[in-house]
């Protein structure tokens, strides 16, 4: 690794912007966007993918390795990557870091404590709910309905203990009342972070958040609370990008960590707007597949921002398309030539969605060494009918050697092929007709049904004066609709709605569908059994 005080030095940002965590990690002072605001702004590429297998298809790796082949071209790229989750580390997936010969570094300290955003997100969080029910317990000031506080607690771990409790037990303390936990990344103070373009409109999004609603049933904010100027203090430093490295001494800006089965799934905007300033390409991730994370970055995060995206690239594995094709987990890494094509219709249906906001795009086949010639020929092949550029992508075994070919034909993209942006439905529609439309021209579904529930907040949030907000769907990962068995591209199925809440603050309605949870499980056996501090200080089974 090299300093971090050397990365910024040859990204062009002085030392007088930098804060320092150690030798190998910095925070970028608000004082460098000062300096960088009137500079023109350079490519955005959005880095996406197809349905996952439940241990992911490479997106990270694609984007750090993608970053470094450019950057060996000779096109100044910067990368900008959301922050792991603690819930994910030890529960199902590992470290997000990337891996093989594409990875950022430090990768302890980014999987793990990091520079402390998303603790300071976690207080912040949690100091809201602390002071809500402290105003309660204290007579009450503003009539709040304890039947009616919507605001959860939060932490950064998979806990499904904590979904539902009850608070206020025992003399003394409190009203007594159902509530629950999310985890951070489904926190609005998480999206919230990510989506300001500073401190003041962090604040001015923190005072807009919604904690519960009156004996009348008027809205009450954390504005009306007192609460925004206390928790912008605990942000302070949050909200500062973080300035890492690859292996290769690409610069990467890693900020913010929204997960997008059931949060928006993008890192943070200023992260973005700085890496467009900072390289001639800026490349960035969304979450999981492209109909949530990518539907998610045009739809709420371009859309807000005035972001308009240059090319998306669509990363494809052997191994997803054969999952998606009805091949049983353990037989993934087996050539099967019929599971594959049958699992092309998933590819099919993403790039088809891709067209649908106006960008150009290019399939990136992420190779793993069980992968056959056949089944990357299979792959080639049905892309070139579709007369999409595709290029298969040996990053994590070779680094940007291994993405050369992925770089140069982004490269030709960009040059020759102009964005025509646009989200997907217009502002205007009511949220069901949002919803609708994400389920019937991006999922394939055929109907949306309705919880009493849904029904009744959708109305309730409409008549607050929100209907133009865009929706956040939170769904399963693993499947177009809300089923995580129904693989493939299935068509004809009806979405269920089970829940929706208003995120004033972030600027979007969360649709919950299916048995979708805002505070995961740990697995049977979680990766957390696997990791291990050895007797020198090092850390084993992380990555």
């Amino acid at each position: 690794m090299k300093p971090i005080t050397e990365i910024a030095r040859q990204t062009g940002i002085l030392e007088e912007h930098l804060e320092p965590y150690g030798r190998f990690k910095a925070k970028l002072n608000p004082s460098l966007w000062k300096e960088l605001k009137d500079k023109p702004d350079g490519k955005l590429v959005l880095v996406t993918a197809v349905n996952p297998t439940p241990a992911g298809e490479g997106k990270t790796l694609t984007t750090i390795g993608l970053a470094q082949a450019l950057n060996a071209a000779g096109r100044r790229t910067v990368a900008a990557l959301r922050e792991p989750s603690l819930g994910p580390c030890f529960g199902m997936k590992g470290g997000a870091t990337g891996s093989g010969k594409a990875q950022i570094v430090p990768a302890e300290d980014i999987n793990l404590h990091f520079t402390g955003d998303l603790h300071a997100i976690t207080s912040a969080h949690n100091l809201l709910s602390a002071l809500i029910d402290n105003h309660i317990f204290h007579g009450n000031a503003l009539r709040l309905n304890p039947g009616r506080i919507v605001w959860k607690r939060a932490m950064d771990m998979n806990d499904r203990g904590l979904r539902s409790i009850v608070t206020g037990l025992g003399p003394g303390n409190g009203t007594v009342r159902e509530s629950g936990f999310l985890i951070t990344s489904a926190s609005e103070v998480m999206a919230v972070l990510c989506l300001s373009e500073n401190m003041q409109d962090l604040k001015r999004r923190l005072g807009r958040m919604l904690i519960g609603y009156t004996e009348n049933g008027e809205p009450v904010t954390a504005e009306a609370l007192g609460a925004v100027e206390p928790m912008a203090v605990l942000l302070k430093e949050a909200l500062k990008p973080n300035l890492v490295q690859t292996l290769e001494g690409t610069p990467v800006l890693v900020h913010g960590g929204p997960f997008a089965n059931i949060a928006h799934g993008c890192s943070s905007l200023i992260a973005t707007k700085t890496a467009l300033k900072l390289g001639e390409i800026a490349i960035t991730e969304a979450g999981f597949g492209a109909e949530l994370g990518a539907e998610k970055f045009f739809d709420i995060k371009c859309r807000q921002s005035g972001l308009r995206p240059d090319a998306a690239v669509l990363v494809v594995t052997a191994k997803a398309l054969k999952y998606n094709g009805g091949l049983p987990k353990q037989q993934l890494g087996e050539e099967n030539l019929p599971a594959l094509r049958q699992g092309m219709a998933n590819m099919r249906r993403h790039l088809m969605n891709l067209q649908k906001f106006g960008v150009p795009v290019l399939v990136a086949i992420n190779h793993f060494e069980s992968d056959s010639q056949a089944e990357v020929d299979c792959i080639l092949e049905e892309c070139s009918k579709l007369n999409i550029p595709a290029e298969v992508s040996k990053v994590w075994a070779e680094g940007s050697r291994g993405g050369e070919k992925l770089a140069q034909r982004l490269i030709r993209l960009l040059d020759v092929e102009p964005s025509r942006f646009a989200p997907l439905y217009d502002s205007s529609l009511d949220l069901k007709s949002k919803i609708e439309t994400i389920v019937k021209e991006v999922y394939g579904g055929a109907a949306v049904s309705y919880s009493a529930a849904a029904g009744k907040a959708l109305a309730g949030i409409e008549a607050l004066g929100y209907a133009a907000y865009p929706v956040c769907m939170a769904k399963t990962p693993y499947s177009f609709s809300d089923q995580p068995a129904l693989l493939g591209a299935p068509e004809g199925f009806t979405v269920t709605v089970s829940n929706v809440s208003l995120s004033a603050g972030a600027g979007f309605v969360v649709v919950e569908t299916g048995n979708t949870m805002t505070m995961p499980g740990l697995p049977k056996v979680p990766a957390a059994q696997q990791i291990r501090l050895t007797e020198d200080g090092q850390i084993e089974g992380l990555i």
